[in-house]
C-alpha cells in the first residue's frame, strides 16, 4: 500500500503508478487499493473545502473538459499540454462515466489536485452531480426497457 509513516497517502507513488501505463495499449488498468482511492478523496476534499468557491486564475492556463473516463485521452492531453507542474490546468467537469477507466481518470486528477493545489483546478460538471447521474444514467434506461 502506498502510505507513509503517518498514515498519509503517498501521492507521488500513486501518480507514478497512474502514469506508468503511458505508451501501453489503451485499456491497461492501474491497480490502486481502496485505501488509496479513499485517501485521495479525503485529502482532495480537504483542499477543495479550504479553497474559495470563486476561482480567480491567471494565464497561462490550459482549459480542458469532458474527459468522461477516457483515461488514455487524458494522458494524451498531458503529453501535448505538459504534465503538471509544467503547465497549469483548469478542468471543467465531466470526468467520469462513458469511458472504461473512470477510476484511473478521477484518481489522477485528484492526485494532481493534491500535489499542486494552487496550479491544478477541478470544477464539478453535471456528471459529478448525483441527481443528474441518477436521472440520466439509471432512470432513463430503466424507463426505456420497461416501455418496450
Amino acid at each position: 500500500m502506498s502510505k507513509d509513516n503517518k498514515g498519509e497517502i503517498d501521492v507521488d507513488n500513486i501518480i507514478e503508478r497512474l502514469l506508468s501505463v503511458r505508451g501501453s495499449k489503451p485499456g491497461k488498468n492501474v491497480n490502486l487499493t481502496e485505501a488509496e482511492v479513499r485517501g485521495l478523496c479525503i485529502k482532495a476534499r480537504d483542499i477543495f473545502i479550504s479553497q474559495p468557491i470563486l476561482l480567480e486564475l491567471e494565464a497561462p492556463l490550459k482549459i480542458c473538459g469532458d474527459v468522461h473516463g477516457q483515461y488514455f485521452d487524458l494522458l494524451r492531453l498531458f503529453e501535448y499540454g505538459g504534465y503538471p507542474p509544467e503547465s497549469n490546468y483548469l478542468f471543467l467537469g465531466d470526468y467520469v462515466d462513458r469511458g472504461k477507466q473512470s477510476l484511473e481518470t478521477i484518481c489522477l486528477l485528484l492526485a494532481y489536485k493534491i500535489k499542486y493545489p494552487e496550479n491544478f483546478f477541478l470544477l464539478r460538471g453535471n456528471h459529478e452531480c448525483a441527481h443528474n447521474i441518477n436521472q440520466i444514467y439509471i432512470v432513463l434506461p430503466f424507463l426505456i426497457t420497461s416501455i418496450m
